[in-house]
């Protein structure tokens, strides 16, 4: 299924950039930034070569600038060759809402919490105020692509963050000690839609968390309950009950800001129904993962992640991408491919998937994407 907008002749939008807040599922190239390496195959797809983003192609991130008609949006820590003149990126891979701990970082989390992306957000719009100051702003002509101090107020603001929060804690607490601690997940994104707020902002998605349990990360050795379409029921209900606390919370934004709009998307109800019927939308595979090793049901295996090699029985293998990744739902067993990433993103922009509704569409004139 390939999403389709028409293409019109004017581009009005009352959007002239987006400031995305997230973890892997829409860092456009924030964490290898930071942190320089690839592996091979990400990107193949539509970049034809690594750019930093978790999937074969493009994000849901990038759809959503495509449709608004931007560019894509460049990551905040990128140095070269980034252009910020319609928005930034402060997603990172393995980011959570919650700061993490010391002993947390030893397990693969990212430095860059939501704080920490708030507080870059905060530097940017700073240091974009001076460089445009009558007394500087000579100095800094054509260092870097910079947009104007009014654009604060013309953009979309997209939260794609938690699912770190969830599941890098799971084997070491449990889905009751996870639970726990959703209300400070969900507490810390309302508070830091306040504060963007008070930057100048006043349009938020807020995307809610995919159903992790159809994941083939955590679906490989479980012995967990399934549900009737192969996925962990203990995981999923875990999903469920924050994805409602999110959305219950976001009405104290919602109620407290005038003429803001605090939006809960609903890409998780998109992602499950990809997962239990991918041929419905002209996939061919719902839990299993392209870009993996070991076949079967799953094709993960969590000794060879995607693109190492290492001896099994005296035998060198190497996790490798499918020749067709534009059949499945999940790319590497933990993210989503840009075949179903453009599904999501199609669902998003028609607009039945908004919590209150959210005319988009008549506020921007949407592009084609796919």
């Amino acid at each position: 299924m390939v999403a389709m907008f028409g293409c019109l002749s004017r581009s009005k939008c009352d959007f002239e950039a987006i400031f995305n807040f997230g973890d892997s599922n829409s860092d456009t190239g924030g964490f290898w930034a930071a942190f320089p390496a690839q592996s091979k195959p990400f990107g193949m797809n539509y970049f034809k070569r690594p750019m930093g983003r978790a999937s074969d192609g493009r994000l849901v991130i990038d759809f959503l600038a495509e449709a608004l008609g931007l560019r894509f949006i460049s990551p905040y820590l990128q140095s070269s060759g980034s252009d910020y003149t319609h928005g930034a990126n402060y997603a990172t891979s393995a980011s959570t809402v919650l700061l993490p701990n010391t002993s947390l970082f030893v397990s693969g989390i990212s430095p860059f919490s939501l704080a920490i992306q708030l507080n870059q957000m905060k530097e940017f719009k700073t240091k974009l105020m001076n460089f445009m100051a009558p007394q500087t702003k000579q100095l800094f002509l054509g260092l870097t692509k910079l947009p104007s101090p009014a654009i604060f107020g013309k953009s979309l603001y997209t939260f794609y963050i938690g699912q770190n929060d969830l599941t890098f804690n799971l084997a070491d607490i449990g889905i009751g000690g996870v639970k726990q601690y959703l209300p400070q997940l969900v507490s810390q994104i309302a508070g830091t839609i306040k504060e963007l707020y008070g930057l100048g902002g006043h349009a938020f998605l807020v995307l809610n968390l995919a159903p992790v349990g159809c994941y083939p990360s955590f679906l490989a050795g479980s012995s967990s309950e399934l549900d009737a379409f192969g996925c962990m029921v203990s995981y999923n209900n875990a999903v469920v009950e924050y994805n409602n606390m999110l959305k219950e919370t976001l009405r104290q934004p919602r109620e407290a800001l005038p003429n803001a709009s605090v939006i809960y998307v609903d890409t998780h109800s998109v992602l499950l129904e990809l997962f239990c019927h991918p041929t419905f939308h002209g996939l061919q595979y719902g839990t299993k993962a392209c870009f993996g090793y070991g076949g079967g049901a799953y094709n993960f295996d969590s000794n060879v992640y995607c693109g190492n090699s290492k001896v099994i029985n005296g035998k060198t293998v190497t996790a490798a991408a499918c020749n067709d990744p534009n059949n499945y739902v999940s790319w590497d067993g933990f993210h989503a491919t840009e075949a179903a990433n453009n599904i999501v993103t199609w669902a998003i922009l028609n607009g039945s998937y908004f919590d209150p509704p959210f005319p988009l569409h008549q506020l921007c004139d949407l592009h084609q994407i796919g």
